[in-house]
């Protein structure tokens, strides 16, 4: 029996987590309306619990009755939010590093969930600040705890790389035996849909992703009508929480038609065309689309490799609807640096300088030649620059979007992975 001693069922009974769930999460009510939204099945081929998706898109946990069992009631309730926090933070349908399903990204999303449950899991959990984690900061992403996992010593493998290998098999979906790392609390297998080619298996996760959104969207619905709060959920975690179910905007269709909108149509008659409203009595016309997009480059230091890289490479996939004359600068443009990307052509990026800030000094460059959409790729940290002749729109990432150094009415698109 557990350690709670649960009397209400039968020695041959398993432990039915359906029936324990109201009472595990009365205290939790996000979690307890997200719960309700989310199937619970029995899996005893599994050590523990874990979540994974369905075929059908679905978002599932599955847990082993006589791990449940062996519990206290506040462990059950931490093994419960770790399985949704796992959900919630997109585990399951995203945020996978180049290197895919690995052992070691199974356990730095854990390091990133228990952060928040350090006191409310079994022992064998993975904790940041407690070995064999004793030197990693408790709060940080997945993403920087895998970081810190790959540089690890006491965690490379045979080979040296550290990552181990796709975890599929071994019940605990783990994998990468060998390089030290310790398991996961759970089960981290069903995540990928390993069954599935690449193009099936990301149809899968766009589904789930949709449906979890909008799971979680009824969710915080419910505890704001009812007033009930969020239980233990800290304000970063609420924010975030709010964030995901926002609606967005795909900053890369906005690009791609403020380009295709800046495109001037050039018009000519030509007897080679028929004229669809006077056949063989007028000359038809011919069209001819073109655009010339000014794309302003912040040269500052806060404009990181990484945003830029992220910008040029969508760049790359709409050059083949406009010529783009790239112009460097950070408190002055950089005249000597200034290039034209031809249309269809291939560029990359490289940084020329690393100055301040003058979102004037692109925009005077470009009124003064003929242009007919203009783009910033800009830090915002800047006074509100003067009026552009032609179209314009500024890019930038999440982070300096949430405080930008003015307001403008005119576009401003948030670059995100």
């Amino acid at each position: 029996m557990s350690k709670d001693n649960d009397n209400d069922k039968t020695k041959n009974e398993p432990f039915n987590l359906n029936e324990h769930t109201y009472r595990l999460l009365e205290s939790e009510p996000f979690f307890s309306s997200l719960s309700r939204r989310i199937n619970k099945s029995i899996n005893k081929s599994i050590p523990t619990a874990g979540v994974r998706i369905t075929e059908q898109g679905q978002f599932e946990m599955v847990y082993n009755p006589e791990f449940f069992e062996s519990l206290s009631q506040k462990e059950r309730s931490g093994v419960l939010k770790h399985e949704f926090y796992h959900i919630i933070f997109e585990h399951v349908t995203g945020r996978l590093p180049p290197e895919g399903m690995t052992k070691m990204w199974n356990i730095a999303t854990d390091l990133a969930i228990n952060s928040h449950l350090m006191d409310e899991l079994p022992e064998q959990g993975c904790f940041p600040s407690r070995e064999p984690f004793q030197d990693y900061p408790v709060g940080q992403s997945a993403e920087f705890y895998f970081k810190m996992l790959k540089e690890d010593e006491q965690f490379q493998n045979d080979k040296g790389d550290g990552e181990g290998q796709d975890g599929d098999g071994d019940g605990q979906g783990q994998g990468g035996q060998g390089n030290g790392l310790p398991d996961s609390l759970d089960d981290h297998s069903g995540w990928g849909g390993e069954h599935l080619d690449e193009e099936q298996r990301q149809a899968l996760k766009e589904v789930a992703s949709e449906r979890l959104k909008q799971a979680v969207k009824d969710a915080v619905d419910e505890i704001n009508s009812n007033g009930r709060g969020w239980g233990t959920i800290g304000a970063d975690t609420r924010k975030a929480i709010q964030d995901f179910i926002k609606p967005k905007v795909d900053w890369r269709k906005v690009l791609r038609y403020f380009i295709k909108t800046s495109q001037r149509a050039n018009k000519r008659s030509t007897p080679r065309r028929i004229n669809k409203r006077f056949p063989y009595i007028h000359s038809g016309k011919k069209v001819k689309r073109t655009a010339k997009i000014a794309i302003s480059i912040d040269q500052s230091g806060s404009v990181s490799d990484e945003m830029l890289a992220l910008f040029f490479s969508e760049l790359s996939g709409l050059s083949k609807y406009a010529e783009f004359t790239v112009i460097p600068f950070d408190t002055e443009v950089a005249e000597d640096e200034v290039f034209v990307w031809k249309k269809g052509k291939k560029r990359t990026w490289e940084r020329v300088s690393c100055g301040g800030t003058d979102l004037n000094a692109p925009t005077e460059w470009v009124n003064q030649r003929n242009f007919d959409g203009h783009i910033i790729l800009s830090d915002m940290e800047a006074c509100k620059p003067k009026p552009s002749k032609c179209q314009r729109m500024f890019a930038t990432t999440p982070q300096y979007a949430q405080n930008p150094y003015f307001t403008t009415s005119e576009r401003i698109i948030v670059m995100d992975q």
